[in-house]
């Protein structure tokens, strides 16, 4: 059978690291397996769903570079979910319940007071046709529940996990279908996956149960379960989950902090793994290298600390070329950027060096004497990586000043800071016009 797996975000809000992990997972192992990438809105909730949002889990995925093969919207595909809700009640295995919220919360209170699994008792199955009629008359809607086949024991082979056994009589019947007639995302998802031949179904471990009784509603429908394969959740460093709508850790977010593509990619790929998170400018070895043998069962953490570490590495690689596109119109000259890129971690902060070099600045004048004698040994003529070099030993011959006491005045003068690149490599492109300013305390 064909590998075929789906990203099936809701878009209710903007996708986190979290689930740029579930899609990278799914397109790594599509793309290693020469599958299909599905993206599949799950959209079926009118109220919180957005297009604003939907547009965004687009671009996003754009942007990572994870394109898709094909695209649905759930919005679009109601009559085929009214079909299956109507055949799964022919079969009866869709009954309607008419508790409210608050009764089914005294019925799991008392439970957990006798000691009991807090589990659906199934009354509404005992409910006659007059007894709905009185719930009707009283202006009750049922919600439905699918009814699992007991005893049932499921079983399956994770390709993660390993081996799963699951006791159907410890879960309550799953409500499918709301008071008002909406779906929950599990009937959707059921009907969606066997429509659209999934073959492989790739998602968090917090899914696992859900995975044993869908495996249920898959074969109430005439078809079989595909695969399943539930890696550990992804957790901030402070082990708070992560939420869209929360906008904890949000692409967007990390995009304008100025995170390439590749690191969180590189990072994502390789958190909760065996293999050593390092830098990759280039899908193909995260493609080749991807394995579900070398997830790891303990939840991985996330830390941001990490993240922008590695983007430092991530930037450091990149080729002139590949910044000037990014940067558009904001870019520097190539030489410049081969004297900026080891100093910065993101490209945003590419604009502040470059303000550096060509100013205006405010120098820093520690010793109007000293700079003085600095600006009558300024080297003549064009500068050069040798300017430094034989302007400083000049300087140390007029003054006996050396080491730090000669470098920093001059530095702070020229560039207002007390770090950046090396001095040779910056004065040719400050230039000899904007250095002279400086060194007399011109903003320049």
């Amino acid at each position: 059978m064909p590998v075929r797996v789906r990203f099936a975000p809701s878009p209710t809000g903007y996708l986190h690291v979290g689930n740029i992990r579930a899609a990278l997972i799914n397109w790594l192992f599509a793309r290693k397996q020469g599958g299909v990438f599905i993206l599949r809105l799950d959209d079926t909730d009118a109220e919180r769903s957005k297009e604003k949002y939907a547009e965004a889990i687009r671009e996003d995925l754009t942007w990572l570079g994870l394109g898709w093969d094909e695209t649905y919207q759930q919005s679009q595909r109601f009559a085929l979910y009214d079909a299956a809700a109507e055949a799964l009640k022919k079969a009866g295995r869709l009954y309607p319940c008419f508790e409210t919220p608050e009764e089914l919360e005294v019925k799991r209170r008392m439970q957990l007071a006798r000691r009991q699994p807090p589990v659906y008792d199934r009354e509404a199955l005992n409910l006659s046709a007059a007894g709905i009629k009185k719930f009707e008359a009283e202006g009750r809607k049922p919600h439905w529940r699918f009814k699992t086949r007991l005893p049932a024991t499921v079983e399956f082979e994770d390709l993660i996990r390993g081996h799963a056994h699951f006791d159907l009589a410890s879960v309550s019947d799953p409500v499918l279908v709301r008071e008002d007639g909406s779906y929950l995302y599990t009937l959707p998802s059921v009907v969606d996956d066997l429509e659209m031949n999934i073959s492989h179904v790739i998602r968090g471990e917090d899914h696992v149960t859900n995975s044993a009784v869908q495996t249920q509603i898959f074969g109430a429908l005439g078809g079989s379960a595909p695969e399943f394969a539930h890696f550990p959740l992804l957790q901030a460093a402070d082990k708070s989950g992560l939420s869209k709508r929360g906008g904890s850790l949000s692409i967007r977010q990390l995009r304008a902090e100025g995170i390439e593509p590749e690191t969180l990619l590189s990072l994502l790929a390789h958190i909760g793994t065996s293999d050593a998170i390092q830098p990759c400018w280039d899908m193909a070895p995260l493609v080749d290298g991807f394995d579900f043998g070398k997830f790891a069962r303990a939840t991985a953490k996330f830390h941001i600390g990490d993240l922008k570490h590695l983007n430092a590495k991530i930037v450091h690689g990149l080729s002139y070329q590949a910044a000037k596109e990014r940067l558009g119109g904001k870019m520097v000259g190539e030489q410049e950027w081969s004297v900026i890129r080891p100093n910065i971690s993101s490209l945003n902060e590419v604009a502040a060096w470059h303000h550096m070099i060509k100013g205006p600045i405010k120098p820093v004048i520690e010793d109007k004497d000293f700079l003085a004698v600095a600006l009558s040994a300024f080297p003549e003529g064009k500068l050069d990586e040798n300017s430094w070099s034989s302007w400083a030993r000049a300087i140390q011959g007029a003054t006996g000043k050396k080491g730090r006491d000669l470098f920093m005045p001059l530095r702070l003068a020229l560039t207002g800071m007390d770090h950046g690149p090396e001095m040779k490599l910056l004065l040719p492109l400050i230039g000899a016009e904007r250095a002279k300013a400086r060194l007399q305390g011109n903003s320049a």
